[in-house]
């Protein structure tokens, strides 16, 4: 059974201009809870909490509330649209290159700096996409691990080929 519908976003699709519906609700609230998701992933959770929803309608919902600039669509490359709520900030986002983990970053400097370009080719600027890539600290610490479990493992394979009959 659904649970009771947030005030807030019950006003924010108002302000916005949009009908409240259950469907609407449950995808602000599964963007909301789980920051960073695929449309997959919170298709998943819409009908976890809603039931039978169409795959179609999640994906509508996503789209009008991207573009009424309630969620933020956010478009790695090589990798699927991942989605959020915060929105307006101009803020970054930094991925693990080996789980996907996708984290918030704050720009380094001030509020805007990356709208300022170095020529802007008289284009009005109002937002920067920038993305960090690297590893994240677990995936790193997986990795300062590994190479000696290898190692120990070409060390096995060693043993065993020494210990075999030659033919």
């Amino acid at each position: 059974m659904p649970t009771e519908p947030s005030v807030d976003n019950d006003a924010l699709l108002r302000e916005n201009g949009l009908q409240v519906t259950a469907q609407r609700l449950a995808v602000l609230k599964a963007v909301s809870s789980r920051p960073h998701s695929t449309a997959d992933d919170i298709d998943k959770a819409v009908r976890a909490e809603l039931g039978t929803v169409s795959r179609q309608a999640v994906y509508d919902v996503l789209g009008i509330l991207t573009e009424k600039n309630l969620l933020r669509r956010i478009q790695p490359a090589r990798s699927p649209a991942r989605y959020e709520d915060r929105v307006g900030d101009n803020h970054h986002h930094l991925i693990c290159r080996r789980c996907s983990r996708m984290v918030d970053v704050d720009c380094a400097v001030g509020y805007t700096p990356c709208l300022t370009a170095a020529d802007d080719s008289a284009y009005e600027i109002d937002e920067a996409e920038v993305i960090f890539w690297g590893r994240c600290p677990k995936c790193v610490a997986e990795r300062s691990t590994r190479p000696r479990a290898r190692a120990l493992t070409n060390k096995t394979q060693s043993l065993r080929e020494e210990k075999r009959p030659r033919a």
